[in-house]
């Protein structure tokens, strides 16, 4: 345990004077769990921070970075290159959909973000369509820490002590709808129509300033919003009326977690612009993210002299080869063991695991997609999140551990998660909801 005046690390997203008066200490993993400073296993709720998809100390990842941080510890990538980082664009190119080919690697979701908007915002600059710079995202959308990410992010904490943020930035409204979708198993039945809000904004700024839309194919951080039926769709057919690009978000949703297919714009079959991922990219064991384009993004920049260098951006360890390593070794692991199409497989029992808790005290919404769900609960008057932070705060000293956001409980573990460690998930938030003030 630290001590409680140890003011070195600055904790992030964290209250920080709260933590230490009570700190929760993890100092190994394995498998589905956790273990804590004093012992006990916890059970991996979450995936760490929705990243561990294939579980914790898988050997073949392991294996993988010890090996190449002693054969290649770096190796720039500006004007160089190594041979990992060309086997892991292809081997993530060929899982992504469509003609989603080219990858640009960065360091996490926050800078795949803000790589995804500066692509787009160049793109039409070197089409010679320059005026096309604002950018729409969402309300309650997350797309990291980054100043780009934070404009078109939609979470006002996230927001309010930086400024002014970017500017030329506008808001989708979001898509929760409790009086119409509460308790709706999968993706709601109402809300598509929101998407048309695209056609209102479009009509405010004129198509000719917009460069690109960025969502969350399931809103994740701000507390497990899975789109409604059609809604994505919408969105593609209005940014393809008006030249705009749509940008996914798949951070959270990449990598197997919606169940079945290794991304969400595959499982809901809209094919976005640019995706971004990380998180699942290397099970979270190595800090890693992408920006990955279609064909006719990236071949917009493939034109001048051959000496130039098309798109100035990048970051020092872009394709680092221990990075690049722990991927192609973490996307061996969910080929041969199946991982995505076993979320899939088991995602109905997880589903009706989460819709159990319906009718327990504070409970008024439960939201769930593939291996992710959410239980929203009343706020206690005054204390907004007070709630959620005493279930989180149980949840772990009974040997369990989920997330919270607001007044949301959210769960998404690994996809190697067997029934009864759904049933020790839920059950032991059952018995809290039960006692909990």
């Amino acid at each position: 345990m630290p001590p409680t005046n140890h003011d070195a690390f600055w904790m992030p997203f964290t209250a920080n004077r709260q933590f230490r008066r009570t700190p929760r200490m993890l100092v190994a993993a394995d498998g589905m769990y956790y273990t804590s400073e004093d012992g006990r296993k916890v059970l991996d709720g979450c995936a760490g921070l929705w990243c561990v998809n294939a579980g914790h100390n898988r050997p073949r990842i392991t294996e993988a970075v010890q090996k190449t941080i002693a054969t290649l510890d770096f190796a720039p990538t500006f004007q160089m290159g190594h041979p990992l980082a060309f086997q892991a664009a292809d081997r993530i190119a060929a899982l992504a959909p469509g003609d989603l080919n080219h990858v640009f690697f960065c360091n996490s979701g926050s800078e795949a973000a803000d790589t995804a908007l500066k692509i787009a915002i160049a793109y039409h600059r070197v089409r010679g369509d320059g005026a096309r710079t604002r950018l729409i995202g969402r309300e309650r959308g997350y797309h990291g820490v980054g100043f780009g990410g934070i404009s078109v992010g939609g979470i006002s904490g996230n927001r309010k002590l930086y400024g002014a943020l970017l500017t030329g930035v506008d808001h989708l409204p979001h898509t929760l709808d409790l009086e119409r979708n509460a308790f709706t198993k999968g993706l709601p039945a109402y809300g598509a129509e929101l998407a048309d809000n695209l056609e209102r904004i479009v009509a405010l700024h004129d198509p000719s300033t917009i460069a690109a839309v960025m969502v969350e194919p399931m809103a994740g951080s701000t507390g497990v919003l899975p789109p409604p039926v059609g809604y994505l769709k919408r969105l593609r057919e209005i940014c393809d009326k008006y030249g705009i690009l749509l940008i996914f978000d798949e951070v959270i949703t990449g990598f197997g977690r919606m169940g079945g297919t290794p991304f969400a714009s595959e499982k809901f079959d809209v094919l976005p612009d640019i995706l971004t991922c990380a998180k699942g990219v290397t099970n979270g064991t190595i800090p890693m993210g992408a920006a990955i384009a279609r064909d006719h993004v990236y071949e917009a920049f493939m034109n001048g002299p051959e000496t130039g260098i098309e798109l100035p951006h990048g970051y020092t360890y872009s394709g680092h080869p221990v990075a690049c390593a722990a991927s192609l070794a973490t996307l061996d692991t969910y080929a041969e063991e199946n991982l995505f199409e076993r979320a899939g497989d088991i995602a109905p029992y997880f589903e009706e695991a989460a819709h159990a808790l319906r009718g327990l005290p504070h409970v008024i919404d439960i939201r769930n997609v593939g291996l992710v769900a959410g239980i929203e609960l009343t706020p206690r008057p005054g204390a907004p999140g007070a709630r959620a932070y005493e279930i989180f705060d149980r949840a772990f000293h009974k040997g369990v551990l989920v997330r919270y956001t607001g007044d949301v409980i959210a769960v998404s573990p690994p996809l190697i998660i067997q029934k009864s460690e759904i049933d020790q998930l839920f059950g032991t938030l059952a018995d809290i909801l039960r006692t909990v003030e």
